[in-house]
């Protein structure tokens, strides 16, 4: 198999060969940054008595010196790596004889064009900006969404950005789904960038979101704590686990019950991806809208309801405690309101 050759190109601007943009990415106008990972598309090997009991990433590493181990443990989880067809984890113990397969999907090109979109900046300084993300933007470019995402609009709406995320992923520090609205962190610096994700992971950082679930709750509140893994079955979904997965914990508040749903205050103690609305499955009660996690359509059928309405931060600079609310969007109020009407 070639090497993996990632090529940026940073058209009108200059041309580089690695990810390290010079710290922090300046957002020149009409920039443009693609991406391109060309790689060939299959190998296959078979365990022989020599490989039993090695780990499957340990294996593929070894018989393939071109990948890196985040790179084959990327390849796992995706399912791009299988034993016998199947699915493993990168732990997998392997037997005599079985058939491990390498299917790398094409290259996809991404694209860091700027979007001329008018974001709603809630706060902006020359550390960091607040931003209120709209439902239906995916937050940075992926091969299922490479243009038009919320980075795609940073780069046109602000100055500079973080490159510690990646050149794909500039001034990301954490990310909302597609159909999530509400409030987002960016980072305009590489320091502000790394108290951001300190203050996430040591949960001196709060974010707080509200969403309209099926049912009826019984208790006014409640902690929810289960491990959040790979859905064995679809590796694009998530899923509470017994045995594996992230340690996961979800608080959430009661605010209004009606007939047949609830509004609900959640707030992130850990930040597991799809964490709310994989708890939110597991306590009973499905986000209304959420397709991919059993949610109900009738009141609502374009994703889930849920908004990150309240973020909260010490200000990496100047040390100040920071807080800052966004409004329920008014298809969401408007669906509040029938709620109240029925009977």
């Amino acid at each position: 198999m070639a090497k993996q050759k990632v090529i940026i190109n940073l058209e009108n601007t200059q041309k580089i060969q690695n990810s390290n943009v010079a710290s922090n990415l300046s957002v020149i106008e009409n920039k443009i940054i693609t991406c391109d990972i060309n790689e060939e598309d299959s190998s296959e090997f078979i365990a022989d008595k020599d490989a039993v009991g090695k780990r499957l990433d340990m294996f593929v590493l070894e018989n393939m010196a071109e990948l890196t181990r985040s790179r084959i443990k990327s390849l796992i989880e995706s399912g791009e790596i299988k034993v016998n067809g199947d699915i493993k984890k990168s732990g997998y113990s392997l037997k005599n004889g079985d058939l491990i397969s390498v299917n790398i999907l094409p290259a996809v090109q991404l694209s860091l064009e700027p979007y001329a979109y008018t974001l709603d900046i809630v706060y902006e300084d020359n550390d960091l900006a607040v931003i209120n993300k709209p439902c239906g933007m995916v937050t940075h470019p992926a091969p299922g969404s490479p243009k038009d995402t919320l980075v795609n609009a940073l780069i046109y709406n602000l100055d500079n950005l973080s490159d510690i995320n990646g050149v794909i992923r500039p001034g990301i520090v954490h990310r909302l789904d597609k159909d999530t609205s509400g409030l987002i962190m960016v980072a305009k610096s590489n320091k502000a960038h790394l108290s951001l994700s300190s203050q996430i992971a040591s949960k001196e950082c709060h974010r707080n979101y509200i969403a309209l679930v099926d049912g009826v709750i019984k208790s006014d509140e409640g902690v929810i704590i289960a491990n959040i893994d790979r859905n064995k079955k679809d590796r694009k979904l998530m899923a509470v686990s017994r045995d594996s997965g992230r340690y996961a914990e979800t608080h959430y508040k009661v605010l209004e019950r009606y007939k047949k749903y609830c509004l609900v205050e959640y707030e992130l103690k850990t930040g597991r991806t799809h964490q709310i609305r994989v708890h939110s499955k597991h306590i009973g009660h499905p986000i209304v809208g959420d397709l991919q996690y059993g949610g109900s359509t009738k009141l609502y059928d374009k994703g889930q309801l849920l908004h990150a309405y309240k973020i909260s931060f010490t200000h990496p600079q100047t040390g100040a405690f920071m807080e800052f609310t966004a409004d329920l969007p008014n298809y969401f109020k408007d669906i509040l309101t029938k709620c109240r009407q029925m009977v």
